[in-house]
């Protein structure tokens, strides 16, 4: 008996335990059923993200291009090695899917990786011992071009694959740097992200935004019957046009680089403007670096924007044009050269040459450079209000509004006597190059200053449809036009008159009105300035034609290393110079003077799209061009320079048409016909080194479609040009002594 109720109590403790155990369950059955969610996960969201596949559609960043559409910056492909060394890979396969012998592999790899041979063996067998299925090769695996990873396909090596990813490539290597910046992509990430320059200033326009596709599918990858198919089309950044002309600056970097080479300056900056419209077509500083690499960056900032310092000599441009423009100018007037002092007291000041020239009219003064007569305008003629009045008209107190990144303005130094009379001749006070440049365009200008600028246009890379674009701008009329032609006028004799200290800055067949700069640089040891012949900020800002100048420059040169008997106007004038006067022919600007001395053939490029090639060709050969003929269509598809253009004689002109396109032989070419063709093809080229086309990675007659891969390699002719300045200018070697002394 005892037993049984034993038995009975066991038994309705089981059931209770059962009945427990099934409202336990049941309700948490209930519960998924009618909740649809586990611990918080969804189960519909879960089931259909298991049986949903994604794919990623890459947008390409927007370019950055020249006023010609010359590209500066894009996306190129660029490829990431990597090696299976998982023996499961092959398994089922009659031949090796996976690296099977490290040595061999490493072998070849090596040489085109620029990778020690131990190095390859040590990964892969490393990747081996610890049950890895794949394995890299660190950075000098990753970003490799079509070159290299065709190279390594050739060799046909078992487990070697590659993936492929963009990276931000400029053509041109160490071109305006300072203004493109660079982009890079971010850490552990395939976006490329803007981080100075253009590229930063310009990032929400740049940025692409990929897109993608999904759609279910079964367990075996296969697409459902109704897959619920969704497609993001990839939306790529907005193509940037900027005024920088990529032939202007191309002369630019080469006559800096020959500079650079030849004195080793501590600086240098230079700027070309259009003075009419403000667009800035050249711009290039010294420390530079390649973007590509971005090794040895010294200095991350724009100088021509961004350093502000004692301009010197060139400041006397806008003393006389306020002195001029107030009506108290007299250039006959005559004054005591050598020395001032303001009101009999205080600090004195010295002409360059020390000891003076005796009298001299106000005229002779300004082409002799004379700081005693930039002095007593300010001083005696203007007053020194009436000059701060004049100073900030010219925008010399702030920025200027160009649209790159970090813009600095200059300080004016202006409480006591000796710092006002100081700021008349560029010592004091401090202004940037850029500045100094929107202030000039008013004496370019007929007295209207033109605020600059460096962007032209945002576009759609689809439609072509402009998005944002940039119109001159005036920015003040600090003087009258009249005014501006007499400036002009004086400006003129400073580089050709008998006493003129610009004598080195003029050029065949065009006439120049600037003016020369020596400008002191602080000591910061001493509280003074710095001595020494070499120990100063050389420049000059000058335009041409004189009468109607359509360009204008400023260069300056810190510090060159100087052989005996050479000037500080050398390396200045050797920039200058060379720019200006191939700038000049480039953009068909005639000559105003010694016109039977140079003999400049240039014609206007009529519009041959749709006419026949070869009677194109025909015609072009007669002007004296060198025309190009792509394709073995009969009609003309498209032309580089386009219609309208200005083409001196031998240019090549590039005329695509439709059928197979077979490479040219470019042995020879510049690097601004080799863009030519990679932009009317639409190649994705590549360069190595500078100058002229020696070698090409596509073959002369090979088939080439569009989008194909191009790498060219430069480099510079035998024959150096050897061309020199070798005026002498005693005025500036006289520098070596300080301006401003102690009254004794």
């Amino acid at each position: 008996m005892k037993k049984n109720r034993t038995t009975h109590r066991m038994a309705k403790l089981f059931m209770m335990l059962f009945t427990i155990l099934f409202v336990v369950l049941f309700g948490r059955f209930f519960y998924i059923q009618a909740t649809g969610e586990i611990e918080g996960v969804n189960l519909e969201k879960w089931a259909e993200k298991k049986r949903t596949s994604s794919y990623t559609i890459d947008a390409d960043r927007g370019k950055i291009v020249d006023r010609n559409g010359m590209t500066l910056a894009y996306d190129r492909p660029t490829y990431s090695i990597y090696a299976i060394v998982d023996k499961a890979y092959s398994k089922d396969s009659e031949e090796a899917l996976h690296v099977e012998n490290a040595e061999q592999t490493a072998e070849k790899l090596a040489p085109v990786l620029d990778m020690k041979q131990q190095e390859i063996v040590n990964q892969i067998e490393n990747g081996k011992s610890n049950n890895r299925f794949q394995v890299e090769f660190g950075a000098k695996g990753r970003y490799l071009s079509q070159d290299k990873k065709e190279k390594i396909e050739k060799m046909d090596l078992a487990g070697i694959k590659f993936t492929e990813q963009a990276k931000r490539y400029y053509p041109n290597g160490t071109f305006a740097s300072h203004v493109l910046g660079f982009a890079q992509n971010k850490e552990n990430s395939e976006t490329i992200e803007g981080v100075m320059g253009i590229e930063k200033q310009m990032e929400k326009q740049l940025q692409e935004e990929d897109g993608g596709i999904s759609y279910q599918r079964d367990k075996y990858n296969m697409k459902l019957l109704n897959p619920e198919e969704v497609i993001k089309k990839p939306q790529d950044g907005a193509n940037v046009q900027l005024t920088l002309d990529q032939k202007i600056q191309t002369f630019l970097e080469d006559a800096m680089n020959q500079v650079d080479e030849e004195y080793s300056p501590s600086q240098m900056m230079a700027v070309v403007m259009d003075p009419k419209t403000g667009e800035v077509l050249a711009l290039s500083n010294r420390p530079s670096f390649n973007p590509n690499n971005r090794k040895g960056i010294d200095n991350w900032y724009n100088d021509v924007i961004a350093y502000p310092y004692e301009p010197g000599s060139t400041m006397k441009i806008f003393t006389l044009a306020a002195a001029m423009d107030a009506g108290v100018y007299d250039g006959d007037e005559v004054y005591q050269s050598g020395s001032y002092q303001v009101d009999g007291e205080g600090r004195r000041i010295y002409d360059h040459n020390r000891d003076g020239w005796g009298a001299i009219t106000y005229d002779e003064g300004i082409q002799r450079s004379s700081n005693v007569a930039a002095a007593k305008l300010l001083w005696e003629k203007l007053g020194p209000e009436r000059f701060a009045e004049y100073y900030k008209e010219f925008g010399l107190t702030e920025k200027t509004g160009i649209d790159l990144p970090g813009e600095e303005a200059g300080r004016l130094l202006y409480n006591y006597p000796i710092e006002k009379i100081t700021t008349a001749f560029g010592q004091g006070s401090t202004v940037t190059p850029i500045q100094q440049m929107m202030a000039a365009t008013s004496i370019a200008n007929d007295g209207k200053m033109m605020k600059p600028y460096v962007i032209s246009s945002v576009t759609d890379p689809s439609s072509g449809n402009i998005l944002e674009k940039s119109e001159p701008k005036v920015a003040g009329e600090p003087i009258d036009a009249t005014t501006a032609k007499s400036v002009r006028e004086l400006l003129g004799e400073v580089v050709t008159g008998e006493h003129g200290t610009g004598k080195a800055y003029q050029l065949n067949g065009y006439s120049v009105a600037g003016k020369t700069g020596t400008a002191q640089i602080p000591d910061s040891e001493t509280g003074g300035y710095m001595t020494g012949r070499e120990n100063y900020i050389f420049s000059f800002l000058g335009m041409a034609p004189k009468e109607d100048p359509e360009l204008m420059m400023y260069v300056s040169v810190k510090q060159p290393s100087l052989e005996p008997g050479e000037l500080g106007t050398d390396p200045v004038s050797d920039i200058f110079n060379t720019v200006m006067e191939n700038s000049l022919r480039y953009l068909n600007i005639q000559p105003d003077k010694n016109k039977d001395a140079i003999n400049v053939e240039a014609n206007n490029l009529q519009d041959y799209v749709g006419e026949s090639a070869s009677k194109a060709a025909s015609e072009l050969k007669e002007q004296g061009a060198d025309p190009i003929v792509l394709g073995n269509g009969e009609k003309v598809i498209k032309m580089l320079p386009k219609s309208g253009s200005e083409f001196l004689k031998s240019e090549k002109i590039f005329l695509l048409t439709k059928g197979k396109i077979q490479m040219p032989d470019m042995n020879g070419w510049s690097m601004r016909d080799a863009l030519k063709l990679a932009s009317i093809l639409d190649l994705k080229m590549e360069k190595i080194g500078n100058g002229f086309v020696y070698k090409q990675s596509v073959q002369e007659g090979s088939t080439i479609t569009k989008g194909s891969y191009l790498v060219v390699e430069l480099k510079s002719p035998n024959q150096e040009d050897t061309e020199g300045n070798s005026s002498e200018n005693q005025n500036e070697r006289s520098m070596q002594q300080s301006n401003i002394d102690s009254e004794e």
